[in-house]
Order: structure tokens, then sequence, then C-alpha cells
């Protein structure tokens, strides 16, 4: 690791950290040993102090110019007027030297200022390089790195709370007094190895077996949260199907809270999957509208058909969409046989309508699947709908933001792989097997919290990782 980090943390890197395009504001970061060096040459103040003279933690107006123009007035030299943040290190996000060039927020001079940069010797920062050095430099680990990116792509409220807690250091410490439990378990197993003569009793290996049980409860604690923390990472999957014009569309709009699919009265006017994101309740949900068309009258149709069929079969949850006003025909009963054995959720539209569907039949055809009457058109129901929805996906349990959720799957591999070694050592010293066994299921089991962390990750990883994030952060 210590060849990779010179390699990496040689030389000065420069990035646009905000996105392209127009807006009031735009960024350059600089970050590296030569970054004030860099600042000097192409900013100027009025009263001509230079960067490398300003106090850390400070802001300055000035103008970035091109200093490597000949031949020009001083005027044309000037490329944007700006304010320049200093950032010293090592209290910076990287622990090296920053600087960042707040200039207007255009195209062109965000890049004519990342282009003088490289051209008074700055490298152009690689995806995410500003948080691997700030990994790589100590001040923060690599769960809180993975958080920044996190961060970034919420799309929910409640997983950005998630996000900054585990950016705080939270997860990290809870792993940290799991290992330092596991870490006083194999220095009493491994005392007892050196000193055969103090050999331990069953009384010992008792209480060396109560301590794994301790362990091991925390991790598998820490891996049941997995399952709420990935749906409010990645979302659930909802697909609405149904036959033609059983309010499909309309529904959607509804969950929306906007007019995304095109609702008329004619049959089938939906003929491709639409797709979209909702917040419903705190949890981020993709819902898809799918063709309600069975028998096509074209090859359009026909593809339309293929996808519907895709989209079901990879749906977390499906929400059936009859029509309260017509009794179940034979079209609604070959959609449920092609669904029943997934998670399904019966929503009876146009409840406002005279009713003529048989609730029993749709309870005898889709026995314990739940079922929510409403009105698209009148907005009725909506609310016990979305709470259906929200009940079916979490099975009865609450999520709390403000306890410690884990949400990445790198994670979870781990924590599954310390449990199996957790439970090794549990069944070797409750067999009473020879204790060198033990200590090196352990040594194993700390190997993966550490992966977690970073203390125990190769280069390769670390690339994989941070190759994820945008240039600039």
């Amino acid at each position: 690791m210590s060849m990779y980090q010179l390699k990496v943390l040689d030389d000065t890197i420069v990035a646009i950290s905000t996105p392209l395009g127009s807006g009031g504001i735009g960024i350059v970061r600089l970050s590296g040993k030569e970054a004030l060096n860099i600042v000097d040459k192409m900013f100027i103040t009025k009263n001509n102090l230079k960067p490398s003279q300003f106090k850390s933690y400070t802001v300055h107006y000035g103008w970035v110019i091109n200093p490597l123009k000949e031949n020009k007035q001083k005027s044309e030299e000037i490329i944007d007027e700006v304010l320049l943040t200093i950032m010293r290190t090592p209290q910076s996000y990287t622990c090296e030297d920053v600087v960042e060039i707040s200039c207007h927020g255009g195209i062109v001079p965000l890049r004519a200022i990342l282009s003088t940069a490289i051209d008074l010797g700055a490298r152009l920062a690689e995806p995410g390089e500003f948080t691997k050095r700030a990994f790589l430099n100590g001040r923060i680990d690599l769960t809180q790195a993975e958080a920044v990116l996190d961060i970034i792509r919420s799309k929910t409220d409640a997983f950005l709370r998630v996000s900054t807690h585990q950016l705080k250091g939270e997860l990290t410490l809870e792993l940290e007094s799991i290992r330092e439990h596991l870490l006083n378990v194999f220095t009493a197993i491994e005392a007892v190895m050196n000193f055969p003569e103090d050999d331990i009793d069953t009384k010992g290996r008792g209480k060396l077996l109560n301590q794994i049980k301790q362990a091991l409860q925390k991790v598998k604690r820490l891996l049941e949260s997995g399952h709420q923390g990935r749906i409010l990472k990645e979302g659930i999957k909802i697909v609405l199907c149904g036959k033609p014009n059983v309010g499909k569309s309309s529904l959607l709009n509804v969950l929306l809270k906007q007019p995304r699919a095109i609702v008329t009265d004619i049959a089938g006017t939906t003929r491709d999957t639409i797709e979209e994101l909702a917040q419903i309740r705190g949890i981020p949900f993709q819902l898809v509208d799918t063709a309600g068309i069975l028998e096509p009258r074209d090859l359009i149709e026909q593809e339309a058909i293929k996808r519907s069929h895709m989209v079901i079969k990879s749906a977390d949850l499906i929400l059936l969409v009859l029509d309260a006003s017509q009794p179940i025909s034979k079209e609604d009963e070959e959609l449920i046989s092609k669904i029943n054995e997934q998670n399904v959720l019966v929503v009876v539209n146009k409840r406002d309508l005279k009713n003529q569907i048989s609730e029993d039949e749709i309870k005898k055809l889709l026995p314990k699947k739940g079922m929510i009457r409403v009105s698209a058109l009148k907005k009725t129901g909506i609310d016990d709908l979305e709470e259906a929805i929200v009940e079916k996906v979490l099975q009865g349990e609450s999520i709390n933001t403000n306890h410690i959720l884990v949400s990445n799957i790198r994670h979870i591999n781990a924590l599954k792989e310390c449990v199996q070694a957790l439970e090794k050592t549990q069944k070797i010293l409750a067999d009473g097997l020879v204790l060198e066994v033990a200590s090196e299921e352990i040594k194993t089991a700390i190997n993966h919290l550490d992966s977690i962390t970073g203390k125990n990750v190769d280069s390769d990883l670390i690339d994989k990782i941070f190759s994820e994030f945008c240039i600039g952060k």
C-alpha cells in the first residue's frame, strides 16, 4: 500500500468540481504540494499579494490570468473574475494544500482555468481522486469515503440521513468496537498457545465461547440492517400490470404526483413500458407502467408485450390493477396465472363507479395477496395504497434512519464472511477442538471487518471504488 500511496500522491491534481453548463458559480479545485505555487502564477489581486502568502481558510478576490500568453496586453491575459479559497495542509479535505477557484459558471471560463492549471504543472484528476487522497492520507476511512458517494447519489431524505451517519464514522466506530472485542479473544487464545502450561479448562473455553457469541450477535445485527439499508439506497421496483383501460397510467400519474403517462379512453394507449422514480413514505420506488395489450395487432405491440413480461418477472412488487366496474374477465385470469407466484398487491381501481367485481373471486384467485380499493380519477384511497405498498415492502418493520444501517453490498458481503468465520470459531470452541484453528478463524473474521474500513484492502479494490465517483470529488 505504501508504494501505491507514494505513486498517487506525489503530484498535484486539478479538476472542475461543479457540473458543466451555465450556472451562477463554477469551481475548479487543486490539491497537492504544488497547488499554491501553480495558483501563484495564475491569480492576481489589486495589492499584488500571492496565494502562497495567504492564511489558511481565507477567501480572496482577484482575477485568473494566463501567464503563458506572449505579446499580449495585461487586460487580454485575464480569463475571469474569481474568488480564491485557500486550505492548507493538513487541515483540508485531502490533508494536502487545497485551492478552490470560484469563477462564473460557464463551460468556457471553467475549461480555460482548468487548462491553465494543467499547463502550469497540475495533472487532471481521476474520478474520485480528491476523496481517494483523503482516504490514503488517513483523514477518512473507506466507509466514510463510500458515504461521500452515497450522499451525492441519495434519492431520498431518508437515505441522505443514513449516509450522513456513515460519513460521521458511526459504522466505523461499531466495527472498531467489534474488532477490539475479537482482538481480545484472539490475544487470550494466543497466550494459551504460547504458554501450554497454562492450558485452558472447560470454564475458560466457555468464557471465550460467550465472548465470540457476543461479537457474533453484533455482526448479525449489522447484517440484518442490510435489507432496509439496501431498500433506501437502491429503491424498490414496482410494476403496474393489468388488462387495457383499467387505469394503470392514471394510477401511475397519481403516485408520481405528475402527469407522466398519457391517459385516454382508448384501450391500449400505453404501448411501451414507462419508468419513473417516486418517493413513497421516504422510500424510493421505481414505478413501471406496462402495456396492457394481451393480443398484439402489430410488431410494435408484440415488442411491448415482450418488454412487459420481462419487467413483470424482475419486479419486487406487482400492482395488479383491476376495474371495479367490470367483473373478472378471462384476460384478468390469464394475467393472474402468470403472476400468482410473485409478490402481488391487488389494486381495484374505479371504486367511484358502480361495483361489478367480486372480492370473493379475487381472494380465491389471489389468496393472501392483499387488496386495496382506489379511484385514480378521484384520487381517493391513494393514502391507503401507499401505506399498503410500504407494508408489503417492509413486512411490518419500521426504518429508523437515526441508527446504523448497512447499505453497501461490499460491506454486506464482508459481514457475511465475518459471520461464517465466527460461527466456525464457535463450533471449534464448543466441540473442544484445537485452539490454533479457532485462532485462525478469529483472524479471518477480523480481516473481513478490516476490509470494510480499508485497513485490509488491495489497490485494485481502491481503484474500483473510487472510479465510481465523478471527476472533481
